[in-house]
């Protein structure tokens, strides 16, 4: 689900998601308008309220804010129609029953260029919860389960006290419409590189009314939702999957993608003009800060914007550049994803690279038994993964072949667990 954005006019929107939230209203709206005014910021409220039967719309309107009306049930769903809805170039979310105090908005929108969200954290130092002991231990397990077993870098992951650069929406793809939504925009924003931080802030009981959250209800919806979102986070298609796998907690997989990390760094000239073809989210387009990294897949180049600047959006069959562009060229695992290759990707690697430079060529080797008995292995393991997306089957012979009647000489060849078969070639023609 995307959420459709208006055109920002105005520098900051505040969004409260509310259900029978009157009487704390009537506490909030007045300080935080008063903030706003003192911040000297071009600032709307928006209350979404779940159509409350306790005067919330005739509270909003009294004390100057926005009433929208949100029949879908669900605070994941009240925070994306209040994004949806919002007119400033930040939005800012909190909740209505005066846990989240209308004076640290001033401390969020003070470093709001630092981050593209930023999150008031109970758990960083400096930060605080005056809550119940069952509440807050069953938010501190819950934290520590997600942010270890999704590797999102926030201590304080179901904080709604956050301000968003309104732009961070346009691009992501959230599942949820209820809680859990504070997790998939962390979990999907930093897969997509966008940064976030965390100040400290003291969390306070709530006012008058009851939380809409039971605990053990809560707890249960949580720890049902996270096999879920476990299996987003660590599917093949999630944009930092092969950074990841780099560090698995998997050792053949650590193995796998270490191995073929030290064949092609140690293949590849240093500081030379170098492309980085299918680079995905890998560690070898990051070893080469200097190289153009191309993908098909926008949200793998976002991802690596944290370690290179030099990033394409292309196809491996029509590359963007001119003839004899670059000494170096690396292609490792594409040419087996391309129907009927034929060595057409060959040829375009070939074309951008200058005479007397070098191809590093990576492909599993179908010829050897090692490969397709871990391709076999793999499928039943993993049956969404890479296995079936295999569709052109290369050998040591083949390969060979292909690069020798184009003119190359190949200088090195190496396998990744005798099975993944890399080339260094040198491309003829040098004067």
């Amino acid at each position: 689900m995307r959420v459709p954005l208006k055109d920002s006019t105005i520098d900051l929107t505040v969004v409260i998601p509310t259900l029978n939230e009157g009487p704390n209203l009537e506490q909030l709206l007045p300080l935080l308008i008063a903030a706003l005014r003192e911040m000297n910021v071009a600032a709307e409220v928006l209350v979404v309220d779940g159509n409350s039967a306790d005067g919330t719309r005739a509270i909003t309107a009294r004390e100057g804010a926005t009433y929208v009306l949100e029949n879908e049930p669900g605070y994941g769903a009240a925070i994306l129609r209040g994004i949806a809805e919002a007119r400033g170039a930040y939005v800012l979310t909190m909740d209505a029953d005066q846990s989240h105090p209308a004076d640290v908005v001033r401390t969020l929108w003070a470093v709001r260029d630092k981050a593209d969200i930023t999150i008031a954290s109970r758990y960083v130092p400096g930060g605080k919860a005056d809550q119940p002991l069952g509440r807050l231990l069953l938010s501190r397990i819950l934290n520590g389960l997600f942010g270890k077993g999704l590797d999102i870098p926030v201590k304080d992951l179901s904080s709604g006290f956050r301000l968003y650069r309104k732009t961070v929406f346009r691009r992501l793809d959230l599942d949820f419409t209820n809680f859990v939504v504070l997790i998939d925009i962390l979990l999907k924003g930093h897969a997509l590189g966008f940064t976030a931080q965390e100040v400290p802030f003291h969390y306070r009981p709530r006012g008058a009314g009851s939380s809409k959250a039971r605990i053990l209800k809560f707890g249960r919806d949580y720890l049902r939702l996270f096999t879920r979102v476990w299996k987003i986070r660590n599917s093949v298609s999630f944009p930092d999957y092969d950074w990841r796998a780099h560090n698995s907690r998997i050792w053949l997989q650590r193995y796998w993608q270490r191995t073929r990390y030290n064949i092609i760094t140690r293949f590849t000239p240093p500081k030379v003009s170098t492309c980085d073809i299918g680079c995905g989210s890998s560690h070898i387009l990051a070893a080469m800060p200097h190289a153009v990294g191309v993908d098909l897949r926008h949200d793998k180049l976002a991802f690596m914007r944290r370690t290179n600047r030099l990033l394409v959006q292309g196809d491996g069959m029509q590359l963007p550049f001119g003839d004899d562009r670059f000494d170096c060229v690396i292609s490792s695992e594409v040419i087996e994803h391309i129907p009927n290759e034929g060595g057409r990707h060959i040829d375009e690697c070939t074309r951008v690279l200058k005479p007397g430079g070098i191809l590093v060529l990576g492909t599993p080797d179908y010829a050897r038994w090692e490969w397709n008995v871990l391709e076999w292995l793999y499928k039943k393991v993993k049956p969404d993964a890479y296995g079936d997306e295999h569709v052109t089957f290369y050998t040591f012979a083949s390969l060979s072949e292909a690069l020798r009647v184009r003119g190359y000489e190949i200088l090195e060849h190496d396998y990744v667990g005798r099975g993944e078969l890399i080339f260094k070639a040198r491309k003829g023609g040098a004067s």
